[in-house]
């Protein structure tokens, strides 16, 4: 990893007896693009905040490009935010909102016009610069508020779920924008959402946080094939989740008696050991998932109901027997479709490498 832009050290805050954001330690690479995960109230906004400057830590230090900034003002953070609320000045055009942060700044009238007309250029929209924001549509007065942020050149940008406010549509193209400009510059990016998809599609890293704490630390793979609780699991993308008990562990992997029989699964990733009589939950995503109508052997299960959703058919199923749970599996849509049945009892399969051990 490139050496540290930001390092935060036991960083907590706490509104009386509630604690918002319990002791954490992250350190986020010059660069790079980390986005903080997950559901309400999990600490995520909260730990964007402090990293601001928008509220201030009970215990902890936050360093950026080394030096001390835990207690320095917004201000004089060279960190820029872009938030769900575009906040731009509507009496003033595009090209006076986006230049108004070096006019604050003291930048001279002439220098400030070309930066702003540089930073419409890197959103692709130098043909609005005389326009109002009421003139442009959601999607555009985003990226407006992404080029006032950009023109001051932060060292550090801020995102707190800047695309919250968007049709999915215009939010998957507002993705694509952002990777690129991020690519463009090799600004460093902390990046706020509750949407898996967009923390996956974005991130260098994915910081997924839970009550407070970091969860889990990692890449998006790392994250969506390894993770390391049953939070994790769960949380991020739709998963299958067998209880079973270990039975054996041979190294980077385990032997799982699940209550159709035994399995073989992986378990890299959990920074414990398994050993003989833990309980887990062996993960399988639904699209590791095969069946065989009719086979004999596997995970029994019967169709409940086929969907198609798009480009992927997923079907939900009920695994037979006295533990009876649900289950989904996808593939891709294509045509003729498979047509599977309500009531049609099939067997399902997974390869090893394609289902890992969680501690339950």
């Amino acid at each position: 990893m490139a050496s540290p832009k930001l390092t935060i050290s036991g960083l907590c805050k706490r509104y009386g007896e509630f604690v918002a954001l319990a002791p954490t330690d992250l350190e986020v690479a010059e660069g790079e693009f980390l986005t903080l995960l997950g559901p309400s109230g999990s600490g995520k906004t909260t730990l964007l905040n402090l990293i601001a400057g928008l509220a201030l830590p009970d215990e902890g230090r936050l360093l950026i490009n080394g030096a001390d900034a835990t207690h320095v003002p917004p201000y004089e953070r060279d960190i820029g935010m872009v938030f769900q609320n575009y906040a731009l000045f509507p009496h003033m055009t595009i090209e006076e909102n986006i230049a108004f942060p070096l006019k604050m700044r003291k930048v001279d009238t002439a220098s400030a016009r070309a930066r702003a007309a540089e930073a419409l250029q890197m959103v692709r929209l130098p043909q609005v610069a005389k326009r109002f924001p009421r003139e442009l549509s959601g999607g555009q007065q985003q990226r407006i508020a992404l080029a006032r942020c950009l023109v001051y050149r932060p060292s550090i940008i801020l995102m707190d779920e800047p695309l919250g406010a968007l049709d999915k549509k215009l939010r998957d193209q507002m993705q694509l924008e952002i990777k690129r400009i991020h690519r463009e510059l090799g600004t460093t990016v902390v990046y706020v959402t509750h949407d898996q998809e967009e923390a996956m599609t974005m991130s260098d890293r994915i910081c997924l946080m839970d009550g407070g704490r970091i969860a889990q630390l990692g890449t998006p793979s790392d994250l969506y094939f390894r993770p390391r609780s049953l939070f994790v699991a769960d949380f991020l993308g739709e998963s299958n989740l067998f209880p079973g008990v270990v039975a054996a562990v041979d190294g980077d992997t385990v032997q799982v008696d699940l209550a159709h029989g035994p399995t073989r699964v992986g378990a890299q990733g959990h920074g414990q050991a398994f050993a003989p009589g833990h309980r887990v939950r062996v993960m399988v995503r639904p699209q590791n998932l095969s069946l065989q109508p009719g086979a004999a052997g596997g995970l029994r299960a019967t169709v409940l109901d086929s969907m198609i959703t798009g480009s992927l058919t997923k079907l939900y199923l009920s695994s037979t027997g006295p533990a009876a749970q649900p289950i989904v599996l996808s593939f891709p849509t294509a045509w003729p479709a498979d047509r599977h049945e309500a009531g049609q009892e099939v067997s399902l399969y997974w390869q090893p490498a394609d289902a890992v051990a969680v501690p339950e």
